[in-house]
């Protein structure tokens, strides 16, 4: 049996839980959690998914095969000082934290088997893009059993730590900016009779095919568009629109802030 503990219990946390449990990859009672200060949330995973919270001598810590770091980044380096006093030494240290490196929580947990994931909020609902980087001390049967276990919120693709800052801005990120994107097409197609119910429900259809279109994987997105776009017609009219309005430069813009933002905040816990 793999024992699980989770430090910090926020959405992300409960999300992985979620799909550990949902997909039967762990038991309940191999799982344990821990945070800061919300007792009321703990109790609450608890009665949820009937796994165990943490006891205030940490025992679970001294027993973990696997420790995911799921804290706020704010809080990352006071937690990693907090259960370094008790973490067991051949613990494999799974951190889902935005910005802090694989050498930080080295430096304040030891030199052991580290990986870093970044998965997206999409892992909600069991549909995360994860990107996972690790040390060289995580041989190839601990990834795979890393992955195996992240396989419950979604696909995961194994990237160079170097590479986290771009996932982050592009994965991490994403489901924002697609959110974002829904905001303006709902609202334009409201703005020109549609009800918000109808151009909601006519869009996320919209986006859903089209992304199974994308993950079919046969075709370039650039020749699916040509495919729809007909000289003259209404497709071409709008494309026109976005592509007068620059907004390939502000995709580009965006994730380039991002991953800028991401390296920016990394360098605050070096």
């Amino acid at each position: 049996m793999t024992n699980i503990v989770f430090v910090g219990a926020g959405s992300m946390a409960e999300a992985i839980i979620h799909g550990l449990l949902e997909e039967n990859k762990v038991s309940p009672d191999s799982i344990c959690v821990m945070n800061k200060s919300d007792q009321k949330h703990l109790q609450y995973l608890q009665s949820k998914y009937q796994i165990n919270i943490m006891c205030s001598e940490k025992l679970a810590l001294q027993k973990a095969d696997i420790v995911f770091l799921a804290m706020k980044p704010k809080d990352a380096i006071d937690a990693c000082k907090d259960i370094s006093l008790y973490i067991n030494k051949t613990a494999t240290i799974v951190s889902v934290i935005a910005g802090v490196s694989i050498q930080t929580i080295e430096s304040y947990l030891g030199e052991r088997p580290i990986a870093r994931v970044m998965p997206n909020t999409s892992a909600s609902v069991g549909l995360s893009a994860s990107a996972l980087c690790c040390n060289d001390k995580i041989n190839d049967l601990s990834k795979k059993v890393i992955i195996n276990l992240l396989e419950s919120i979604g696909t995961v693709m194994l990237v160079e730590e170097e590479d986290m800052h771009v996932v982050t801005a592009l994965s991490g990120s994403g489901p924002a900016y697609l959110y974002y994107f829904a905001e303006q097409f709902e609202a334009a197609a409201v703005l020109h009779g549609l009800s918000k119910e109808d151009a909601r429900q006519l869009f996320f259809q919209t986006m859903k095919g089209a992304a199974h279109m994308l993950m079919n994987g046969s075709v370039e997105p650039a020749e699916l568009r040509r495919k729809v776009t007909s000289p003259g017609g209404t497709t071409e009219a709008g494309i026109e629109q976005l592509m007068s309005h620059k907004v390939d430069e502000a995709i580009f813009a965006c994730i380039d802030a991002a991953q800028q933002k991401s390296r920016i905040l990394g360098k605050q816990f070096e």
